[in-house]
């Protein structure tokens, strides 16, 4: 076990912080060709490439969150919200 012992709670700072960062890199996390993009280009220097490295790590600590909590039986909420259609 990770010691993620408040999964609902850690989720949901886990994916503020990845929404926070994906907006820092202007990518719409709905798209995952944009997401896709983000990850696969790097930048010169570390200033500039900072937020796209924070939001791999973000994103590559949510899927072993969410298969941690798989294997314990949790269905993990997903990162984005379904659309819903409009009235």
């Amino acid at each position: 076990m990770s010691g993620f012992e408040h999964y609902d709670r850690e989720l949901m700072d886990l994916d503020n912080e990845i929404h926070r960062h994906a907006a820092i890199c202007g990518v719409n996390l709905a798209n995952r060709h944009e997401v896709d993009a983000c990850l696969r280009n790097h930048h010169e220097t570390w200033a500039d490439d900072k937020a796209r490295e924070s939001l791999q790590g973000l994103l590559i600590l949510r899927i072993k969150l969410e298969a941690e909590m798989i294997e314990l039986g949790f269905t993990p909420p997903a990162l984005i919200k379904p659309r819903t259609p409009d009235a």
